[in-house]
Order: C-alpha cells, then sequence, then structure tokens
C-alpha cells in the first residue's frame, strides 16, 4: 500500500468513527422533529378551585355521545356539610378514572374492555360486550353502566375520537372556568404533568390501588360516613347518578 492510500485509508476510519449509527442517527431525527418513539399516557387533572357546579361538562358529554336520560359518562357531585348557619357547599366532577390497573379489565370474561397500550386508556369494545355487568360491578368509582338503548357497557373514554385528531376531550373543552386539563402524563413538560408537579394533587379512593389517572386540585372527598365525627355534623353528597349515595 502506496503512502497516499494509507493516509485515505486513515482518514476514512477517522471519519467513519464520529458518524453515528443508523439506530443513533434516526433516534436523533425524530427527536429533532418532536416524534420520538414514546408511549403516551393520557390523564385529566381537575381543578375543583375553579369549577362553578355549571354541569357543562355532563351535558357536553350527553351531547357528544347522546348519552340516554337516567345515566351519565361524566357528572358532577355536590358535597354539602354543616348545620345553618356553618354550612359549605363544594363540587366534585367525576367520570372514569382510566386506572393504571383497571379492575374492570381484569373481570371482563371476553375482553371486550381493555387498556389501549398506545396511550392508556381504558375502552369498550362494543362488539365483544355481552353486557355480563362484571365491569359495573368491580368499577370502585361507579364510573360504567349499562347503556339502556345498546344493553352494552358504556362509559366515559376521554373521547378518544376528537383525541387521536389532536383535539381535547368535549368536556374539556366546553368547561367555562377552565377546571379540566387534559393531557400526556407520560411528557415532564406537558401541561398537565406541570401542574401536577406544582400542585398538590389527590385521587379518589386510593386505598383500592387502581393508580388513577384523574387527578384533583383542592378536591373535597368527605363522605356521608365523615357525619360520624363531631367537627363535621352533618354531611350531604348529591351525585346526579343513577344512585343516591355515592360509591
Amino acid at each position: 500500500m502506496t503512502a497516499a492510500a494509507a493516509a485515505a485509508a486513515t482518514a476514512i476510519a477517522a471519519i467513519a468513527t464520529t458518524l453515528p449509527t443508523r439506530s443513533e442517527s434516526k433516534t436523533d431525527t425524530e427527536r429533532e422533529n418532536g416524534k420520538e418513539s414514546r408511549t403516551k399516557r393520557y390523564g385529566m387533572v381537575i381543578d375543583v378551585r375553579r369549577c362553578i357546579g355549571c354541569h357543562a361538562c355532563t351535558v357536553a358529554c350527553k351531547s357528544e355521545f347522546d348519552v340516554p336520560l337516567g345515566v351519565n359518562r361524566a357528572w358532577v357531585e355536590y358535597v354539602e356539610k354543616g348545620v345553618y348557619p356553618n354550612v359549605g357547599r363544594s363540587f366534585l366532577p367525576r367520570l372514569c378514572n382510566h386506572c393504571s390497573v383497571p379492575p374492570c379489565v381484569t373481570v371482563c370474561p371476553t375482553n371486550a374492555t381493555y387498556k389501549r397500550p398506545q396511550d392508556g386508556i381504558v375502552v369498550v369494545d362494543s362488539g365483544l360486550c355481552i353486557g355480563c355487568k362484571y365491569c359495573i360491578q368491580a368499577c370502585p368509582y361507579d364510573a360504567r353502566f349499562l347503556n339502556p338503548v345498546t344493553g352494552f357497557a358504556d362509559k366515559c373514554d376521554f373521547c378518544i375520537h376528537r383525541v387521536s385528531k389532536g383535539l381535547v376531550p368535549s368536556c374539556v373543552n366546553t368547561c367555562v372556568g377552565g377546571a379540566r386539563i387534559f393531557g400526556d402524563l407520560g411528557d415532564p413538560n406537558s401541561n398537565i404533568s406541570k401542574l401536577i408537579a406544582n400542585n398538590q394533587v389527590t385521587v379518589l379512593r386510593r386505598e383500592m390501588g387502581t393508580f388513577p389517572n384523574v387527578y384533583y386540585i383542592g378536591a373535597d372527598h368527605t363522605d356521608e360516613l365523615d357525619a360520624k365525627r363531631p367537627e363535621v355534623r352533618k354531611v350531604q353528597v348529591v351525585t346526579h347518578r343513577r344512585h343516591e349515595e355515592r360509591r
């Protein structure tokens, strides 16, 4: 090998060692375009401090999905406590919590209820549902119901037909107080992640171990059982659901 050829080979080798591999180059390109491969985890924060109890979210949901009378995918509870003149009322919007460990998925005998791997949304495949009500009984949040028109299990699905197009759920879009914030919990730079990081949040029935993906800021989770405490004296929860008492 001539001296010129050896020098050329050395230069080529040096350049090759500085170039990224195919997989590294692809990752960098995707990262630059904001399209890196990452599984989303959609969730919602409800800032009760902004909720005025107008039920716009409930109405928007019923309109979006033509939900029959007597049942709801989303609803708002009134938590009333105290004895006049020392009384108070707060609001607690409710919906499916799209749990990380959803018991409704485990009990479904036909796999009609499942958790979408791409975004964590819990959905019901009406083509597989047999209306056995197992999932309704398993849900600790009373978020499911048997649709009286279709005969299938029904619930909130975060408006996946809107979310798949880059839109927010209908209840979020309609909330006049801006109390509902929807986004990707897996993205630390998303508005919802920053909101959770900078505020004290709570979830419903944490003791159930379902790891809900619906968080609350400033929520009053007082239950009728709390009425036994002397400092509370009287508690009433109006759920605006099928049942008179909260589950």
